[in-house]
């Protein structure tokens, strides 16, 4: 049965590792390590998995009332997988017992998952997704599921089944969507590392709002598989999954959890001969890239605009060669719309038949407009894409990466459904102003954002760093290069502060 997140263990006072050896769980301090940090105490039984699995609750109960982040917890859950890791009756794997969150969209088993949708309210499955399987047998501990809009479409998370998610940046504002759950989780120190899925920019928009590293890797990077209870088709390459965290490091870390083949997906790659989390430890700048503040197709708030432009201004003072300069996406816009709504069609044909009344606007608008369109239009849309690889193939003859703003705005009101208008430009639908972001997935190139800066009110922005197909090791090197320079540091977690900056806690 499932557990709602009022329902936490009460916190032991003494725990005892797997040697032994007694340590103290009154440890507050836990929620601010950095995975990789946590990763490496847990394996070398500097503090247990019941004691991270007691601190990541206790942070949850403190936090939630003013974020909704992680609406679902399953607490005795995690702490019977610790309990069985302690006395080696599952695997410590890479994460030696961490707790992470999974997003509402992938089936954890025995977990209430919802999609965000009425139609799932009282969803219980029976088999957990793919990625969690693999997750949990490296040593992962899922402790809650996250928020997200439903079925995942539109970049504000906020749902009829659980209600909207708050910036702890600033209460007021959006975590973007669709992973904002995950992204106001891991900003907020509930846990370590979360894991997103990304179809339109949905690692990467939250990453950018909440001030985290969202990636978004190639597709068959991370294996997919079709245990959730709606369908699509497993050979799309515009909807994958990946990892979320506080630094790209810990990202890397948990890209190589969630990385390999698995049988269940047949576009999925194997394994690297050198771990991602050894690339981002290499820590190495790029020779030669291209910066834009708008790619060509959207108007970009100027203040963002502006930190971007700044944070690969510090790169340029490192001696990198930056160069305005982008592949041609001209056409990404009128593409990514028409292929992004045959997928909504193919996936939820059967929702809108059966359940049309349940479902939010927008996904009704996606969903009727892949109706609607034929082969030839279809047709048109993949030709183009093609000419948009193209152009990036030879964009990266000549540089390593192609930088620009992952979101044209800060977070916005968190009541707002969407970005209707930005420099005096008008978006006719929801998913417009996802441009900048979708127009990269098109492309099949990995693509991270990375924390660069705050606004003048205080607000993350993040730099969108895209580099060549199946290059995740240059772009996590290239990025942990440049959140090391000044004034690209780490900025979470957070205490949950509100519209006047008084902070919530205590």
């Amino acid at each position: 049965m499932f557990e709602s997140r009022k329902k936490f263990a009460p916190m032991h006072e003494i725990v005892t590792d797997t040697k032994g050896a007694a340590m103290s769980s009154n440890r507050s301090d836990l929620y601010r390590l950095d995975a990789c940090e946590a990763a490496r105490m847990l394996k070398a039984c500097e503090v247990s998995p019941s004691e991270m699995v007691e601190a990541a609750a206790a942070r949850i109960e403190a936090v939630e009332p003013h974020i909704n982040a992680l609406p679902t917890t399953c607490i005795e859950r995690a702490l019977d997988h610790a309990r069985r890791i302690e006395k080696g009756q599952a695997p410590k794997g890479r994460l030696g017992g961490l707790p992470i969150a999974i997003k509402d969209l992938n089936p954890v088993a025995g977990v209430r998952t919802t999609y965000g949708s009425p139609i799932y309210t009282d969803h219980i499955p029976e088999t957990s997704d793919v990625l969690v399987e693999k997750a949990e047998a490296d040593g992962g501990i899922v402790i809650a599921k996250s928020n997200t809009p439903e079925f995942g479409a539109g970049a504000s998370t906020f749902n009829e089944v659980h209600g909207k998610t708050c910036n702890p940046w600033n209460t007021s504002r959006s975590v973007a969507g669709s992973s904002g759950g995950s992204g106001a989780a891991l900003a907020a120190g509930e846990v370590w590392l979360a894991q997103g899925s990304d179809l339109g920019g949905s690692l990467r928009i939250p990453g950018s709002f909440n001030g985290v590293v969202g990636l978004r890797p190639s597709p068959g990077r991370v294996a997919r598989g079709m245990r959730g209870p709606y369908g699509g088709s497993i050979f799309d390459t515009l909807a994958v999954d990946g990892p979320m965290a506080r630094t790209v490091a810990d990202c890397a870390l948990f890209l190589d959890t969630l990385s390999g083949v698995h049988d269940e997906d047949p576009l999925s790659l194997p394994l690297p001969a050198t771990s991602f989390h050894a690339a981002a430890r290499l820590s190495q700048a790029p020779r030669r890239v291209g910066f834009s503040r708008d790619l060509g197709i959207v108007p970009v708030d100027r203040e963002v605009a502006d930190i971007c432009e700044a944070a690969v201004k510090r790169w340029a003072q490192e001696g990198v060669e930056v160069e305005e300069a982008k592949p041609d996406f001209s056409e990404s816009i009128r593409s990514f719309q028409t292929l992004r709504a045959a997928f909504f069609a193919a996936c939820h044909a059967d929702h809108l038949e059966n359940h049309r009344d349940r479902l939010k606007p927008e996904v009704i608008w996606n969903i009727e407009k892949g109706l609607a369109i034929d082969a030839a239009e279809i047709g048109r849309a993949e030709v183009a894409r093609s000419r948009l690889v193209a152009s990036v193939a030879r964009f990266f003859e000549r540089f390593d990466l192609l930088l620009c703003p992952t979101v044209l705005v800060p977070p916005f009101d968190v009541d707002v459904r969407y970005v209707e208008e930005v420099e005096g430009q008008r978006f006719d639908n929801y998913v417009h102003w996802l441009a900048l972001t979708f127009a990269i997935t098109l492309t099949g190139c990995p693509a991270l954002s990375l924390p660069v800066g705050l606004t003048a009110d205080g607000l993350p922005v993040g730099l969108q760093i895209m580099a060549p197909v199946r290059a995740e090791a240059t772009l996590l090197s290239a990025s942990a290069h440049l959140e090391g320079l000044p004034g690209c540091a780490k900025m979470t977690p957070v205490d949950p502060k509100d519209a006047d900056g008084r902070i919530l806690l205590g």
